[in-house]
């Protein structure tokens, strides 16, 4: 019982030793220890009160999940704040005291931490403005994808090759992003092939009317329509012009038209014009 007793004392001395001051703060272990439980605590009550308001106050209002997703980030922020501000009084430190040690951290953002800071920014610009919410059908630098989660730092996209993506969020600020479910959804999509000279240019307008007509995914309304685009060196140059529902299958659906056209030409006898080079030999001729 005595050793107990001389453990435990000996732990508290431990615990108690001061570490370093912040102000009139002296910073112990056992400080530390504290500032960690708090804000850990916070940490799991967000994750439940995010839980709660997802299960059974959100659903209520039928909110989009774009709506949804940014409601429950300002909870998480807010306790979290609320958190580690109760953690710092707890402890005793001043705010006042952390003037001087937030000047320095600014400082080092300024100069080393700039990406960092940028995307924070436009994390909380995206989380408010809301251009790109969660389950966007998006396009950015050439890739297309749907929305999973939009972070502090970054922004995570899911490709329809199911590759995920981590997207620093100061490209939605700084750069042009296509937001496909923005508005009407419904997209044009063009395919183009050239016939030889001399093709009957109303059977082939038909022909290509006939593979947009046959395709379910085509829309008629709009209605597709067909332009003679122009005379190619060699080739006569059409335009198949159709509407699509989404932008999600729009590689599909024109190499379905593709392969439809091909049969149809073939059946009808339309020849796909190809480039066609004439070559001509010189020869030297020499005096004697």
């Amino acid at each position: 019982m005595k050793e107990l007793e001389e453990f435990i004392n000996r732990l508290r001395e431990i615990l108690d030793i001061r570490l370093f001051s912040l102000g009139n703060a002296r910073i112990t272990p056992i400080a530390i220890i504290e500032l960690f439980l708090i804000i850990a605590f916070f940490f799991i009550l967000s994750k439940y009160i995010r839980r709660l308001f997802q299960r059974r106050i959100l659903p209520r209002f039928k909110l989009a999940d774009g709506a949804q997703f940014v409601i429950l980030r300002l909870v998480h922020y807010i306790l979290m704040v609320i958190g580690m501000a109760l953690a710092i009084n707890v402890v005793g430190i001043q705010l006042t005291s952390l003037a001087v040690i937030f000047g320095l951290i600014g400082v080092g953002i300024a100069f080393g931490l700039q990406n960092i800071t940028s995307n924070f920014i436009s994390g909380i610009i995206l989380l408010f403005e809301r251009p790109v919410s969660v389950g966007d059908y998006i396009e950015v630098e050439g890739t297309s994808g749907r929305v999973s989660a939009i972070n502090v730092r970054a922004t995570t996209v899911v490709t329809v090759d199911n590759i995920t993506l981590i997207v620093p969020n100061s490209k939605f600020i700084e750069d042009t992003v296509i937001n496909w479910s923005v508005g009407d959804p419904r997209i044009r999509i063009t395919v183009s092939v050239g016939v030889a000279y001399g093709s009957d240019t109303e059977l082939v307008t038909r022909l290509l009317l006939k593979a947009a007509e046959d395709h379910p995914e085509v829309l008629s309304e709009p209605k597709p329509d067909v332009l003679f685009k122009d005379f190619g060196d060699s080739s006569l140059n059409f335009e198949l012009r159709v509407w699509i529902p989404s932008p999600v299958g729009r590689f599909k659906v024109a190499s379905d038209l593709h392969y439809a056209i091909d049969a149809a030409f073939r059946e009808n006898g339309v020849t796909i014009a190809f480039p066609q080079r004439d070559v001509h030999l010189f020869r030297e001729q020499r005096r004697v």
